[in-house]
């Protein structure tokens, strides 16, 4: 029996094209958990990965030899990897460096000192600038208390969430409810009365937390309520970068491509709805912005190697039209971080890696 299976392995195998001991490595899926692959099977899901991400964005697939570097990032078996020294990037953060609640002094002091963020951030568990306007006498006292304890830059971080002022918990109707009932027209003019409330408070926000001494201002998920989310962020970064030139001021996205909620928004002159990393760069830079962080959905039933190498096609045009640092959001559930509440070690430093040696990116 022996002496006739042994030849028919190796006739597949090299039908296949691959060895017939060919090694299985450790590797991530996108919700963390372990796998055994082999390198053709990494490389296979690489290749897949960036001419999706290629077709989809209208982008350049990786090279040749980006794709062999990603492939040699993916096939170790190092439980951590990183860059080599003298190439370390800046790290900036959102939503602080730990689950706490961020107005502790002692949470900025451990992401500054153990944790070795090199722009932190001041923030609160009701992360969006709707809820945080009616406490931000109490933030801007616990900024005055950290500028005078910390050394490393401290900017004030919420999200835009133009969802919040919509019924039942806003002031204006409520589009996600008039949409399904075609109420087009409604919808839409409900999101334009939005923007023009939440960019106010995002404005008194921002200008009380910068006089209150933070080094800048951070809009965190960007997009997160499509395409009116992101005109309302421009409209106040580009007054806080009228009154505060010198200030940052940081947008990180929320996903790969602006969401239309509305559909007819632009910016400009120039739609919002469907805009690419590329294009998102684009605006916020004409918007006086300082500091992007691009954000890459994640497929939890992918690889991490498919899913970083999906990242780095969509993200690599902002390299070649970037006048400000850019910082891919390389955090939980994007660009290549599996979605799970403690990401391996092993995964989330791949990401860090990749990002950083093949894009050349002025920090994460």
């Amino acid at each position: 029996m022996s002496e006739h299976a042994e030849p028919a392995v190796a006739a597949a195998s090299t039908a296949t094209g691959r060895g017939v001991h060919e090694r299985r490595l450790p590797a991530r899926m996108g919700d963390g958990s372990l796998a055994r692959m082999t390198r053709s099977e990494l490389r296979a899901d690489i290749e897949d990965a960036t001419l999706l991400a290629a077709r989809k964005a209208k982008a350049e697939p990786l090279t040749a030899d980006e794709i062999d570097h990603v492939l040699d990032i993916y096939a170790s078996s190092a439980a951590f990897t990183a860059v080599d020294i003298g190439e370390q990037v800046v790290l900036s953060c959102d939503g602080g460096g730990s689950k706490m609640t961020g107005t502790d002094i002692l949470d900025l002091l451990e992401s500054e000192q153990r944790l070795g963020q090199d722009i932190l951030e001041l923030w609160h568990i009701e992360y969006s600038y709707k809820a945080i306007k009616t406490i931000l006498p109490f933030q801007q006292q616990v900024m005055q208390n950290a500028q005078l304890m910390l050394t490393a830059p401290i900017q004030y971080g919420a999200q835009p969430n133009l969802a919040f002022y919509s019924a039942p918990d806003g002031p204006v109707a409520n589009w996600f409810e008039l949409l399904p009932r075609g109420e087009i027209a409604a919808a839409r003019a409900a999101i334009v009365e939005a923007i023009d409330v939440a960019t106010k408070d995002f404005v008194f926000v921002g200008e009380g937390m910068l006089d209150a001494g933070a080094d800048g201002i951070d809009f965190d998920t960007t997009g997160g309520a499509g395409d009116g989310d992101v005109l309302s962020t421009l409209a106040a970064v580009e007054h806080l970068r009228a009154r505060y030139p010198d200030a940052g001021i940081e947008v990180g996205m929320a996903g790969e491509f602006v969401i239309g909620v509305h559909g007819e928004l632009d910016y400009h002159g120039r739609r919002l709805a469907g805009l690419w990393p590329k294009g998102q760069l684009e605006v916020c830079q004409d918007a006086g912005v300082t500091l992007f962080g691009p954000a890459v959905n994640i497929r939890t039933g992918k690889s991490c190697a498919w899913n970083t190498a999906y990242s780095l096609t969509v993200i690599k045009p902002c390299m070649d039209v970037a006048t400000i640092p850019v910082h891919p959001n390389v955090g939980e559930g994007v660009c290549g971080v599996p979605v799970n509440g403690y990401p391996p070690e092993d995964a989330v430093s791949r990401a860090a890696k990749a990002h950083v040696e093949i894009l050349r990116c002025d920090g994460l």
